[in-house]
């Protein structure tokens, strides 16, 4: 279980930190990880990212190429094209341009090469948004990349470290985006504890995948068309890869945690261990959250919750054993899947099928709609009653 830090444990956290942006934090690990290649074109609210990194560039902070392209399929093309040629390659975008990317998204994971995203999560049009909600990463989860969503600056800044060396396994080789919510992290200053670079720069290593395009001594076929009797063990291979990545990660993280003192899993339980009523949400509402449950708890509530931050893989085993022994949980998605449930309700739900928790959807936030305490209040008090369990519900509607 995760505690809040003592207040000598905050009071050193805070002489030590720097006042940044997730977008700044993300801008910072690009710098120490100083990779070979870096695509960009800017949307909103990802731009502050690639500004700042462009910055530490022209500044002699990075030795990056910088290319400047026309559009987000251009980005994602020329990073396709270094890492195959065995270059470190990271980019980043949001909403409209990661769908202009998905294309080349799809094609970057079946080739195998281990890009770094930073994603700052806005909505897709339309109607034209600028502002938060999960689905444009949504759009990507079945590309074959792996997904994370972060709550706060210094997870926006952990991530993007960490996500290089877990892409760079020899076993897992894939895509991986880390997505920080637009506005709410990219452009909200928070203290972010940021590592020495000397020890960030040995924590990724040097960068080496085993088929680069340009080594003449073992010649290698790139991109080639797939008949049908290769395409589908391709595609088994690309799930052989996936199920790598728990094991690949857990081992990073340990890595990381030897380093900073931070331990991060693929989920992260709050207050759950005897919880009879849970919340499980991604990203930056984790924050607010965690408040409302604190304030429930000593008021005698027996709640709880469960911030998933990997999505992809989803975590299936770990969030079946965090909420088994819970009665009633209810997923929050910041996303719709029109037709369907939630995106997120529906992986807790194939997670939990049979484990006995009675289960709630609902949809928040969408286009930035604000979520506020009393809106998760209304949600622990609905999973009280049966009667109030509907089907799909939608917070801070106006119906």
């Amino acid at each position: 279980m995760k505690t809040k830090p003592t207040e000598a444990e905050r009071i050193e956290m805070l002489r030590r930190a720097k006042l940044l942006t997730g977008a700044e934090g993300a801008a910072h690990a690009m710098r120490q990880i100083n990779p070979d290649v870096f695509p960009v074109y800017p949307i909103t609210p990802q731009t502050p990212i690639i500004q700042t990194f462009s910055k530490f560039v022209a500044d002699g902070e990075a030795s990056t190429e910088i290319i400047n392209v026309e559009s987000e399929h251009s980005a994602m093309s020329a990073a396709i094209g270094a890492a195959t040629a065995g270059g470190r390659t990271m980019t980043a975008t949001a909403s409209q341009g990661l769908a202009l990317m998905i294309e080349n998204i799809y094609i970057a994971a079946s080739m195998r090469l281990p890009i770094v995203l930073a994603i700052g999560n806005r909505a897709l049009s339309g109607p034209i948004n600028i502002h938060c909600d999960h689905s444009d990463s949504m759009l990507a989860r079945d590309s074959g990349v792996i997904q994370f969503f972060v709550e706060n600056a210094q997870e926006a800044y952990d991530f993007m470290i960490m996500s290089v060396p877990l892409a760079e396994n020899h076993d897992v080789l894939l895509p991986v985006l880390v997505g920080q919510d637009g506005f709410t992290i990219t452009h909200t200053a928070e203290p972010i504890l940021l590592e020495e670079d000397e020890d960030v720069q040995n924590f990724v290593g040097e960068y080496e995948i085993p088929y680069p395009l340009l080594n003449l001594q073992k010649p290698t076929t790139q991109g080639p068309f797939d008949m049908p009797d290769y395409y589908f063990e391709h595609k088994r291979q690309q799930q052989a890869a996936m199920d790598a990545v728990p094991d690949a990660f857990d081992t990073v993280a340990n890595h990381y945690a030897a380093l900073t003192g931070r331990r991060y899993d693929a989920i992260e339980e709050y207050r759950l261990e005897d919880a009879e009523r849970a919340i499980v949400v991604m990203g930056s509402s984790a924050g607010t959250m965690k408040e409302v449950v604190d304030d429930l708890r000593e008021q005698g509530e027996a709640v709880g919750l469960l911030k998933v931050r990997m999505f992809r893989p989803f975590p299936t085993k770990k969030v079946r054993e965090a909420l088994g022994h819970v009665q009633k949980v209810a997923v929050l998605d910041r996303a719709m899947s029109f037709g369907s449930k939630g995106p997120l309700y529906m992986e807790v739900a194939e997670a939990l099928f049979g484990a006995g928790p009675s289960m709630q959807n609902y949809v928040f936030g969408l286009g930035g709609r604000d979520l506020f305490p009393a809106d998760i209040r209304q949600v622990f008090e609905n999973l009280k009653n049966p009667e109030e369990m509907r089907e799909m519900q939608y917070i801070g509607i106006r119906e």
